[in-house]
């Protein structure tokens, strides 16, 4: 795999681990970290070896969020929008998208667009010490990165408010107890354990995998109907893979299955 300045890309049989490398800086985005990682986790999507994908941080903390001292060097022609449409997003999206699922595991802080890249991953591991922390309203701004979207869908509009107006660091206990993550583990056993969860997850079929997460990325914003036609579609094209009929024969002669993907 590629070689980055801010992003270690390294693999561990079929899971793929990506980690922001500004541990300096606490891994807070500036647009090398932006422009890295957006080419990194789009070498991980196109790699057909993949079956998991990995997202932490180097150092202490997940990430800090995005780095103020950049914004302020360029501030006469800094464009918020354009940072967050043009850099933050497509990255959000390629993982969104991802044909395979993207664990975050997050030591330390995942603070402002930190969150909301922690919060974008399909599943979460948390180090006890870790926490979520929107630290928007402390400087007079608003969380970003689609941190609302995460925050209104898994903890209601009342709670979501709380937590942006409020500024608290919602430590790792909490986050499992809301939904934010979905487990807690030792800070010393974190990768250990999320590298475990991710080669278990590789041993299930890639189609079921994927089709899983597209249809549960469309289940929340169509409606009943609409996702049970999205499934059927989704179904058909299960059914007829190669995957399915390997499924059932591994099955019958009792015997691990060998997926291709396909």
């Amino acid at each position: 795999m590629s070689k980055y300045q801010t992003v270690l890309l390294e693999r561990h049989g079929e899971t793929a681990v990506v980690s922001l490398n500004r541990p300096d800086s606490l891994n807070a985005f500036d647009a090398q970290l932006r422009r890295e990682l957006r080419l990194a986790v789009r070498e991980v999507n196109d790699d057909p070896a993949v079956r998991v994908a990995v997202l932490t941080g180097a150092g202490r903390a997940f990430c800090a969020g995005a780095d103020l001292a950049e914004s302020a060097e360029n501030a006469e022609h800094f464009r918020v929008e354009d940072q967050l449409n043009g850099e933050y997003k497509p990255i959000m999206l390629e993982m969104n998208s991802a044909p395979m699922p993207w664990i975050a595991a997050v030591n330390g802080a995942a603070a402002g667009i930190g969150s909301a890249f922690a919060m974008n991953c399909d599943l979460v591991v948390m180090a006890q010490d870790a926490y979520i922390y929107q630290a928007f309203a402390a400087i007079g701004l608003v969380p970003d990165g689609g941190a609302t979207w995460h925050l209104v869908r898994t903890l209601g509009r009342q709670r979501a408010y709380e937590v942006i107006v409020s500024g608290e660091k919602i430590r790792a206990q909490k986050c499992l107890d809301w939904g934010l993550c979905n487990r807690v583990v030792p800070p010393s056993e974190l990768m250990e354990q999320t590298l475990a969860w991710a080669a278990e997850l590789a041993t299930k079929s890639p189609l079921a995998l994927r089709y899983a997460k597209h249809a549960l990325n469309g289940a929340m914003e169509r409606s009943i109907g609409e996702s049970i036609s999205y499934e059927a579609s989704l179904q058909h094209i299960c059914i007829n893979s190669e995957d399915a009929k390997e499924g059932v024969a591994s099955f019958l002669e009792k015997r691990a299955p060998r997926w291709k993907g396909c």
